[in-house]
């Protein structure tokens, strides 16, 4: 049975603000709608592991939809986080902030990480997806211009890899293009079909 199927009769919810995570979603094929996350705090333990941390975080993402739930609503959280050198770099707080950003990414590999958690009435799964990626060295000009135009504000690590920084400055991925942008839609699809199968 494929997805659509198996979703007929079910309420599938989509917990986020970002227009990505939307768009992607839509390419699913599925039927599903979009809530706005309840106020969680993003924190966590300063003990834990970088790469358990967006998995954590979208677990706390679900826990105010817990009341929510009904027998055939399942409720889709997520978290990205960009990592270098083993610390997460969070959004830009200004400006200048992104151009430092981006100026810390040029030339360097570094691993973006998205948890996804699945809740309903009665179960929860999550799992995370790490993609490694690769930046050309970037000039000053390109990073201001990419700055000043795109205003990456609301992305963490200062970048949208589907921008124009994306076309001209990636030079490779290894793993889920998708996941980058913010949401590893091939595992998010077989990770529902085992959530309405098992």
């Amino acid at each position: 049975m494929n997805l659509q199927d198996l979703l007929k009769g079910k309420r599938l919810v989509l917990a986020s603000n970002s227009p990505r995570r939307k768009v992607l979603m839509e390419g699913l094929d599925v039927n599903f709608e979009t809530w706005k996350p309840k106020h969680s705090k993003e924190s966590f333990p300063d003990s834990m592991e970088v790469a358990k941390v967006p998995e954590y975080l979208a677990r706390q993402k679900a826990v105010p939809f817990r009341n929510d739930l009904d027998g055939d609503t399942i409720v889709l959280t997520s978290d990205t986080i960009v990592v270098l050198n083993n610390t997460i770099i969070g959004k830009p707080v200004s400006e200048a902030n992104a151009k430092q950003i981006l100026k810390q990414l040029s030339g360097n590999k570094h691993t973006v990480i998205t948890g996804v958690a699945l809740s309903s009435l009665n179960s929860e799964v999550s799992f995370s997806v790490k993609t490694d990626v690769y930046f050309r060295t970037l000039t000053e000009d390109e990073i201001n211009y990419y700055v000043d135009k795109y205003k990456p504000f609301d992305k963490a690590g200062a970048y949208g890899v589907q921008e124009w920084i994306g076309y001209v400055g990636v030079e490779k991925i290894d793993g889920s293009f998708y996941n980058v942008m913010g949401l590893p839609v091939q595992q998010v699809y077989q990770e529902l079909v085992k959530f309405l199968t098992n």
